[in-house]
């Protein structure tokens, strides 16, 4: 921050930072805050609910029977010799962390007024606290899904090729995403705070690419003439990536992978910087 003296007033408290800039200093100055809003997010979330934390995996788990029983049993559709449930969950849980990220970083702003009018904090502790959150629910339903895989495994026989020299992967897989969603979130979150209409498209939105993506049928299976808009969609090459990490099925191409990355990284610079220009002039929008 930087103090200037004003005609008229004895001083004016500025931003000292351009749209391009990101302070890591000042983040870390703030951690203890950032511990607080991560302890908020996951707390407040499932307070006063009968299930609580069980939340976090019921609705993948319901998901992944859904898709089996109304697209793999009445639908017929492949899922590359892979097992049903585990086809379709590896899907959604990559899926949901996505869409959750994206769509809960896109309140930032909106959700949060009521604090931003009242102290000054790095406004992007916020976003990163919903990615964090974000990240734990991850990791917990990655957790089903490995005990689901070893069920499969040892007791139906399933034959599942996991390619353990390919497990380097998945951090790269978890890091575009979370980037990505980030991304997707900041820049959603500038925009609703200016054109309220926006938050009501944003669902909507996110359900559409889900169906555009490979989270319910494989690559393989699409017509060649198609395939370039499954393709198109970032996420499409992350969830095949990771099936055939799993599963030996599906498609690992770098080449995918790295235009996925190019977006995510694209989205994230673009909606960082447009978070930063909106930040500073919010409470006028509120």
């Amino acid at each position: 921050m930087k103090i200037k003296k004003v005609d008229n007033w004895d001083l004016i408290i500025t931003p000292n930072r351009g749209y391009f800039e990101f302070h890591f200093n000042e983040i870390w100055n703030f951690r203890d805050l950032l511990l607080i809003f991560i302890r908020r997010d996951i707390i407040t979330q499932y307070k006063q609910t009968i299930l609580g934390p069980l939340w976090i995996v019921i609705p993948p788990i319901l998901t992944t029977l859904v898709f089996t029983i109304f697209f793999s049993n009445i639908a017929g559709i492949s899922t590359d010799g892979i097992p049903s449930v585990l086809f379709y969950m590896a899907g959604i849980i990559n899926w949901n962390f996505f869409s959750t990220a994206l769509t809960s970083t896109s309140n930032t702003l909106a959700g949060n007024v009521g604090i931003f009018g009242k102290a000054y904090f790095p406004r992007i502790i916020v976003p990163l606290s919903t990615i964090a959150s974000s990240f734990l629910r991850y990791f917990i339903q990655f957790g089903i899904f490995l005990f689901i895989l070893t069920y499969f495994s040892f007791f139906k026989s399933a034959n599942i090729a996991i390619q353990y020299e390919l497990l380097w992967v998945l951090p790269m897989l978890i890091f575009i995403m979370a980037i990505m969603g980030l991304g997707f979130g900041l820049l959603f979150s500038a925009s609703t705070a200016k054109y309220k209409d926006l938050r009501f498209l944003i669902g909507f939105g996110v359900r559409l690419m889900m169906y555009a993506s490979t989270v319910i049928f494989p690559l393989s299976i699409i017509p060649e003439k198609y395939k370039w808009i499954i393709v198109g969609n970032p996420m499409s090459s992350i969830i095949e990536s990771f099936r055939y990490v799993f599963f030996g099925m599906g498609v690992l191409d770098f080449k995918y992978l790295g235009y996925s990355f190019l977006i995510a990284l694209s989205i994230f610079f673009l909606g960082y910087i447009f978070f930063n220009k909106v930040e500073q002039k919010f409470i006028d929008y509120a």
